[in-house]
């Protein structure tokens, strides 16, 4: 038995394009159907539930006459624009059936990485589950480029169940879970039916981005469960064609992959400096000032840094990177970086007298940091 999906009260569904589309031509109406009367009957079981859905530039292609998927920006941004009308206009009407209300709530990393508007999304959705609506989210494609894209809507969903500090994140695929290497170049491959979200092992099984069909591919998949376990929650990744999947996983059948999160919830304030895909700047450390932050749980000193990268002002999210370029932490900056620049490989005690002034004898506080 499966009990993660069975347990939990605030779930994220997140459904790829290949199963809410019709092979390029549209958005599938029936399969729609089937996930929205899925859904309302995880709702009479009295779960909140949150659709993380894609498929509006496949149907904005439809609508405006494209055989292929344009690669100019501007016309994918057009495509999505006319296509997330198509995509609100039929899940409001499949929901509608279950006498269930729908919004649509659009995301870019942006609203996440500002302290403000992420607040500001937590609360819009936590309300829209409080009045018993399912909202319909999806990234805000007419206005993101590439510099501020999630990247995929499994990276989405697993922010999304952050966001909201959600029980589960079910991923609906085209492929039935991760194997232990591909099943179409391997008849010995196995399904992997229990792992740890975070495990490094899967992350080598799932074989690089390019794994399975779709843009995220697998990677992206057992990635996105190690971000969902950051704030507790469980993630599975199931076949989305599998029949009555999402009734049969809330019944408490395993199906696919249930990867578990063994770490504890981090703070608030800690989670929305983890979620950050993009930072505003860089500071490299020496391999002390690694040591005192990874392994003692230290504030970083300015003494511990041997460079600062990118423009960014005091406040601010940034990234602490080892010398190598591996990430070691992220966390709000006491200094702006002309400020860091001039401080950096100093002691505490001369920061006064190198800047005039004095905001706190960290470059950041280990309250204000969250180690990666």
């Amino acid at each position: 038995m499966n009990s993660v999906i069975q347990k939990s009260t605030r779930i994220i569904i997140k459904v790829g394009s290949s199963l809410v589309t019709n092979d390029g031509r549209g958005l599938d109406h029936a399969a729609i159907a089937r996930w929205a009367a899925q859904i309302a009957a995880l709702r009479a079981l009295g779960k909140e539930v949150v659709l993380v859905s894609s498929g509006a530039i496949a149907e904005g292609m439809l609508r405006l006459g494209f055989e292929a998927r344009p690669t100019d920006i501007h016309e994918l941004q057009a495509c999505a624009a006319v296509g997330q009308m198509g995509l609100a206009q039929i899940y409001e009407t499949s929901f509608r059936a279950h006498q269930l209300g729908t919004a649509q709530v659009l995301l870019t990393h942006a609203d996440l990485a500002d302290r403000e508007r992420y607040l500001n999304a937590r609360s819009t959705l936590t309300t829209l589950l409080r009045l018993g609506i399912v909202p319909i989210i999806n990234e805000n494609d007419t206005v993101v480029t590439d510099e501020i894209k999630f990247g995929d809507n499994d990276t989405l969903g697993a922010l999304v169940a952050n966001l909201i500090e959600a029980d589960a994140l079910i991923i609906l695929t085209d492929q039935r879970g991760l194997f232990s290497a591909d099943p179409r170049k391997d008849p010995a491959a196995y399904l992997i039916a229990q792992g740890r979200a975070g495990d490094p092992a899967l992350e080598a099984m799932a074989g690089g981005a390019g794994s399975s069909l779709g843009r995220g591919g697998m990677l992206t998949k057992i990635l996105a469960a190690k971000r969902a376990a950051k704030s507790g929650a469980h993630t599975v990744i199931a076949f989305g064609r599998e029949e009555s999947v999402l009734t049969r996983l809330a019944g408490g059948e395993a199906i696919g992959t249930e990867l578990s999160a063994q770490t504890g919830h981090l703070t608030a304030r800690k989670q929305w400096m983890a979620d950050h895909l993009h930072t505003a700047g860089q500071v490299v450390l020496d391999a002390g000032a690694v040591q005192k932050l990874s392994k003692e749980g230290k504030s970083l000193l300015p003494i511990g840094v041997i460079e600062v990268k990118g423009e960014f002002g005091r406040g601010a999210v940034i990234t602490c990177v080892a010398e190598d370029g591996s990430a070691v932490a992220r966390g709000l900056s006491n200094y702006s970086s002309a400020e860091a620049r001039k401080i950096k490989r100093k002691p505490s005690a001369e920061i006064e007298s190198v800047l005039g002034y004095l905001e706190g004898h960290e470059l950041i506080h280990r309250d204000n940091m969250v180690l990666l």
